[in-house]
């Protein structure tokens, strides 16, 4: 019999068909000259490159974004009305005294207000800056104080519960513009009906003239302790979010689109809003969580070509079964990629069992802005591999000596590092720039991710510089033990963390979660010990096994080794504020 998802997929050919020849020819310049700019040679905005320069196209009115509500029927946005949007946004922004520059943030689940603010904020030529719905009051405050916000948009009952208790805490606070308010219900003191105010705005709206580096994004980043950081974007990151998009996610123009990360994390802001818009895509945009069964009849439904997600939703996905998949036919997709954490190599041919299709990992960081390295449509998938940098982008394997570094050997394990000058690179950390240098040495940018580069320069990533275990003279990705625990049939997920050790200095222990049908016990972990060292070698396998029902993990996916380790030792947990909610 059949499988429903196995169907005849019409052949295409990918954007990037041969790697080399294409880097070879690829310049930074060529990618800028390949985007509109604004009329006149008045620079370069974000906000033009998404709407205005489609309006005297037939993509005008083309569905821009395909807003799937919790409930009610589907919300769709033509590029002409979400550019009359944010033209209205931008004229509200400008009535309320709102100068270039500033700060507009916004919090508020995936709803097209926030699509439409952002944009609006962005043709304003002041700074975005989106916050998950799910922040408590203090991350909300902690944000809105460390980016000297003077604007916020959310919902009248995300104010209520995360922003009405902190507001007397925000004196730099000057609009609260509520989406969704009830016509006749009063609004809460020092608010503004949003919907009513844009009502009564003009939808013509010129972008001024705004230069490459005027600043555009601002996206928080937790460390491992103290506040999070702010790290800054500029307009020019545009010409890396289409490049990235077309050669990392070969997306075309046809494609119908589902990129299900939150915009609060800056993968849903460069490929949830500014790439598909700029290349003239139909984005899938759903507000409701994650549910396999309903993520499945929407991969259908909607006919999604392209699917960006992360490694946690294919995690879950795994665990409902492949047959729910099977399920489904989906002719149309072709194209799925992954990014958050690594993907592990069992992941990624899941992928095939499920879908027909692999699973396609890449890697970069919110410092980045963009893609960086990535497994290709055109190239074979070495599965567990980061794959290989993006034209435009050199990489290397460093190690430091003092203020310089030193490029290692091909299968030498050290620190990722790119060349500066890519357009999405960040720009500052707000408000810290001794921090910020401290990122570059030696003409190079330091990811603090550890990595090796194989001898057809394919990157793979060993783990966190700060994760990385040190035991019995050995130093140990977390990485490498995590996948060859999770190629055991009973394990879903693991996390690995160096325990102290008066002996070996550390001893690797592990947190497993298993797959449905699986039961903790002893002997389990007797048999994925035993797994572990014949896969990995006694120095390298772990020592302990503690079997546990979640790992913890922030809202892009990446496991917290560090809140494992805190918890294990009695640590302080550190910066909590971007931990995924315990189911």
């Amino acid at each position: 019999m059949e499988h429903a998802a196995i169907h005849k997929r019409p052949k295409r050919a990918p954007v990037l068909t041969n790697y080399e020849s294409e880097c070879a020819a690829f310049s930074w310049a060529k990618a800028r000259a390949q985007l509109a700019g604004l009329p006149g040679g008045r620079g370069l905005n974000i906000a033009h490159e998404a709407l205005d320069r489609h309006l005297e196209t037939p993509t005008a009115d083309k569905i821009a974004l395909r807003c799937l509500p919790k409930s009610g029927p589907p919300i769709d946005l033509t590029y002409r009305a979400l550019a009359h949007y944010s033209a209205r946004f931008a004229n509200l922004l400008g009535r309320l005294g709102v100068a270039p520059g500033e700060r507009v943030f916004a919090l508020a689940g995936r709803i097209p207000a926030l699509y439409g603010a952002a944009l609006g904020a962005l043709r304003h030529r002041a700074v975005f800056c989106p916050m998950f719905s799910a922040f408590g009051p203090e991350p909300v405050q902690q944000r809105l104080a460390l980016g000297d916000g003077r604007v916020l948009v959310t919902t009248p009952a995300l104010y209520q519960r995360k922003v009405l208790p902190i507001r007397a805490r925000l004196p730099g606070l000057r609009h609260v513009l509520l989406t969704g308010c009830v016509p006749g219900n009063a609004l809460p003191p020092d608010t503004l009906d949003l919907d009513a105010l844009l009502a009564a705005e003009k939808s013509e709206h010129e972008i001024a003239p705004t230069r490459p580096d005027d600043p555009a994004l601002l996206h928080f980043t937790s460390g491992t302790t103290g506040a999070p950081k702010g790290a800054l974007h500029v307009h020019e990151a545009v010409v890396a979010h289409v490049a990235t998009a077309r050669y990392a996610l070969d997306l075309q123009a046809d494609d119908v689109f589902w990129c299900t990360a939150d915009p609060g994390w800056v993968t849903g802001t460069s490929y949830g809003i500014v790439a598909p818009l700029a290349l003239g895509v139909t984005s899938i945009i759903d507000e409701a969580e994650f549910e396999p069964r309903r993520w499945y009849e929407l991969l259908e439904r909607e006919r999604v070509s392209v699917w960006y997600t992360a490694p946690t939703a294919v995690r879950m996905l795994i665990k409902a079964g492949s047959a729910l998949a099977r399920e489904r036919r989906l002719p149309a997709l072709r194209f799925i990629a992954s990014v958050g954490e690594p993907l592990n190599a069992e992941a990624v041919r899941w992928g095939l069992e499920a879908f027909d299709l692999p699973i396609h990992d890449n890697w970069w960081q919110t410092e980045t802005g963009g893609i960086m390295i990535a497994n290709y449509a055109a190239l074979p998938i070495k599965p567990g591999s980061m794959g290989k940098p993006l034209p435009g982008i050199e990489a290397a394997i460093v190690r430091r000596e003092g203020e310089r570094v030193q490029v290692v050997a091909p299968g030498d394990e050290g620190e990722l590092a790119l060349r500066p000058g890519w357009p999405s690179m960040f720009r500052a950390y707000l408000n810290e720039d001794a921090r910020y240098q401290k990122c570059f040495v030696d003409g190079w940018y330091l990811s603090g991710d550890l990595a090796r580069k194989d001898a057809d320069g394919t990157f793979w990533f060993v783990g966190r510089a700060d994760d990385v275990i040190k035991t019995s003279g050995h130093l140990v990705g977390p990485f490498e033990v995590e996948s060859a625990l999770m190629s055991h049939p009973a394990v879903l997920e693991a996390g690995v963390i160096g325990k102290p050790d008066p002996i070996a200095g550390a001893v690797i222990k592990a947190f497993v979660a298993l797959k449905p049908g699986f039961e903790r016990s002893d002997a389990l972990a007797r048999e994925l010990l035993g797994f572990a060292r014949t896969r990995l070698g006694p120095a390298v396998a772990p020592k302990e096994i503690a079997f546990t029902d979640a790992l913890p993990k922030t809202r892009s996916g990446k496991v917290l080794r560090r809140l494992l380790k805190a918890r294990e030792l009695g640590l302080p947990e550190g910066d909590l504020s971007t931990l995924e909610p315990e189911k």
